[in-house]
């Protein structure tokens, strides 16, 4: 079923976690402090195995609450473990989620968070009923607001206060995508 996120022809492959990605997991999130960890601080020089691990069982409470569907992005020809991408704090009151990706440093810049973003809003919106789609972005990260904006996401504000990183709180850009129409 989660294969089915990107065209059958797509090199990317999107499935859940499992046990076994732990390793390759760390060794990108080790690769990737320079550019991942300056905006994501889970992802630092000492990411362990046990790190990965811990982090695959709260994607799958999350899969079972229905409040999160995260997703390892692999290489469908060699399964290289590309980075992460995923729908969080799901909202069924009012139909919408946040969505966020990373993508290991060796693999930036190739278009693998863009096709990410197109691939989880559609199923957002078609399989998981949703309205709206967030893409919650910390100012300054230029790479990951390009991915927002060629993705088609609209630009709605910059929230104050809006992310929290070492401990400091930070302004973000808020982006959407919407099903239907822009209302």
């Amino acid at each position: 079923m989660h294969s089915a996120l990107l065209p059958a022809g797509d090199r990317l492959l999107l499935r859940p976690f499992d046990d076994g990605d732990a390793s390759a997991f760390a060794a990108a999130a080790r690769e990737s402090v320079a550019t991942v960890g300056r905006w994501m601080p889970w992802c630092s020089e000492v990411y362990s195995e046990q790190d990965a691990l811990d982090w695959f069982a709260a994607c799958r409470a999350g899969a079972a609450a229905g409040t999160a569907h995260e997703f390892g992005i692999f290489d469908r020809e060699t399964g290289a473990f590309i980075g992460g991408t995923g729908l969080n704090l799901i909202n069924h009151q009012h139909l919408y989620c946040n969505l966020g990706y990373w993508v290991r440093q060796s693999r930036q810049g190739q278009g693998v968070a863009g096709r990410c973003v197109q691939a989880l809003a559609a199923h957002a919106f078609g399989v998981l009923g949703l309205r709206r789609v967030e893409i919650i972005v910390a100012e300054g990260n230029r790479p990951s607001e390009a991915v927002a904006r060629k993705s088609g996401a609209l630009l709605e504000c910059v929230a104050r206060q809006r992310l929290n990183i070492r401990g400091v709180s930070v302004p973000a850009s808020v982006f959407s995508l919407v099903a239907g129409s822009d209302r």
